[in-house]
């Protein structure tokens, strides 16, 4: 395929909801080892109330309460974007799962304190500590799959030239978020993971789905650089770039 009609396609696949099935054959991810969805699934099976936290489309959430032996009385997550919101309700809806549409999909939460003795997320764009341990019950647990600092910052950096790089203190930094509200650290892991892109869409439909990686992006502001990207995926096969995921595992005393 020409440039142009992989600009086109990565352009036009709609980004509703974290289903990724559509980059199978264009795009390959390595997933952390320990497994958050398995670990999800555990938890879950021992709560009452669960929430999660940016939710998306609901679809990791729902194949976590899939997994667990069984499911939470209570079962609430918030989302930020409508048509997300719309996805999570249905993916939801067999586990009696109930998704408030919210401003941020972060902070304030909708929820009185102690309300859940569980919250969840996975890979937050913002995640709001202070409010988790807020609504979460004394012995409650929080489990949250952040994206690390610099995640494919070869990505980013090959798009918008070299970034500020304050990679090296941010799991100390993110301990430091977690204690300053009021919560005590279980667990605390972080993995860097190979990603690789086949195909200039791959790149596209990434970009417009994962906002945070290039901010702003859009295919006309980076032409030029999506331009040189297709050519050394044509000279090299792929373009090869690693992600960052960091496990949190906390409990409110």
């Amino acid at each position: 395929m020409t440039f142009e009609e992989q600009v086109a396609e990565g352009a036009a696949v709609p980004t509703d909801g974290w289903d990724f099935s559509w980059f199978a054959g264009r795009a390959t991810e390595e997933r952390p080892g320990w497994g958050y969805v398995r670990l999800c699934g555990e938890r879950l099976g021992r709560a009452d109330a669960a929430l999660d936290v940016d939710t998306g489309g609901g679809e990791v959430f729902a194949e976590a309460l899939g997994r667990a032996e069984r499911v939470p009385g209570v079962v609430r997550a918030v989302e930020g974007w409508a048509p997300n919101h719309r996805l999570a309700s249905a993916a939801l809806a067999p586990y009696g799962g109930v998704v408030t549409l919210v401003d941020d999909g972060a902070a304030p939460l909708p929820y009185d304190d102690g309300t859940f003795d569980l919250v969840l997320s996975r890979h937050p764009v913002s995640f709001p500590y202070a409010e988790a341990a807020r609504v979460l019950a004394p012995g409650g647990t929080l489990l949250v799959q952040e994206v690390g600092a610099g995640s494919n910052r070869e990505l980013y950096e090959f798009l918008m030239g070299p970034q500020a790089n304050d990679d090296a203190g941010y799991v100390e930094r993110l301990r430091g978020r977690v204690t300053g509200a009021g919560l005590d650290v279980v667990d605390l892991r972080d993995a860097r993971t190979r990603v690789e892109f086949f195909d200039l869409a791959a790149v596209v439909h990434f970009l417009r789905k994962v906002l945070w990686t290039v901010p702003g992006f859009s295919v006309d502001a980076y032409r030029d650089r999506l331009r040189a990207l297709y050519d050394h995926i044509a000279e090299h096969g792929s373009f090869v770039c690693h992600s960052r995921r960091t496990l949190v595992e906390a409990r409110q005393p």
